[in-house]
């Protein structure tokens, strides 16, 4: 898994070794290690530049979608979502249109 999200080189560095993009890899490999039919990813990209944060959204959108999984992420970010997702906004802690 970590192969397939560019982190062969890393396989023997401590979380403190990585950069905040190869710590967030690693986070989505552990979590769909044991193929779950769900994963909720909490702000997945908070930390990351765009081009990275884009990066990590295409890895975990590839990877459940050959998984089968469905994942629940929550964000501030607009630009990740994409035609054919579900959208639910919250806003002051209501659901809203």
């Amino acid at each position: 898994m970590l192969s397939r999200l560019g982190l062969k080189d890393r396989l023997t560095h401590r979380p403190n070794q990585l950069s905040g993009g190869e710590q967030q890899r690693v986070a989505i490999a552990r979590a769909l290690l044991k193929k779950p039919k769900l994963v909720l990813a909490d702000e997945p990209t908070g930390e990351l530049d765009t081009e990275n944060g884009a990066a990590i959204m295409a890895d975990l959108r590839t990877l459940c979608r050959e998984h089968q999984s469905t994942v629940v992420v929550v964000t501030h970010e607009q630009e990740h979502v994409q035609p054919g997702d579900s959208l639910i906004r919250i806003r002051d802690g209501r659901v809203s249109g």
